[in-house]
């Protein structure tokens, strides 16, 4: 049986700083290096989940055999997506659609879709720019759930953190 771990990235729509790439690809390559099977779970709601996304694949071109799953986890089913599946399909190792019938109001839906990956995620990484938003409410919600987190920022969030 394989043991998995499971990795999942929040980040805010916009991001202000692109240099993160590199930092987080040298991530990817870590965790694969040091897990017999990493899960990737990647929303794509912004700037920073395709970036994420981005980082997974060039990781995943590069190394000849990968020990790892890219996971799209959509809150709902989206036009875009049913228009879209083959491309989808074609980018992502597996896809998750959190509340497939809509029996969550939309306005929800996504709040709960980020506690759910939470929940199931050993290590969650962020990209935390402000004190605002689902990113930071993600982040406190991981942190009182004890979970393991990384936050990639290059600027100094430590004060607003804590």
């Amino acid at each position: 049986m394989i043991n998995a771990f499971t990795v999942s990235f929040f980040g805010h729509r916009q991001i202000s700083d692109y240099c993160i790439f590199e930092e987080l690809e040298a991530l990817i390559k870590s965790l694969l290096n040091e897990n017999e099977y990493v899960v990737f779970l990647v929303g794509r709601n912004g700037e920073f989940d395709k970036l994420v996304s981005s980082a997974i694949k060039k990781v995943q071109k590069n190394f000849l055999e990968y020990n790892c799953c890219h996971t799209l986890v959509l809150p709902y089913d989206t036009a875009e997506y049913r228009n879209n599946f083959s491309a989808y399909w074609d980018f992502y190792d597996s896809i998750e659609i959190f509340d497939p019938l809509g029996k969550t109001h939309f306005k929800s839906v996504i709040t709960k879709r980020n506690k759910n990956m939470i929940d199931k995620s050993d290590l969650v990484i962020f990209y935390i720019e402000n004190q605002i938003g689902g990113t930071f409410e993600a982040y406190k919600y991981a942190c009182a759930q004890s979970k393991k987190i990384i936050i990639i920022n290059p600027k100094k969030v430590s004060d607003f953190l804590k």
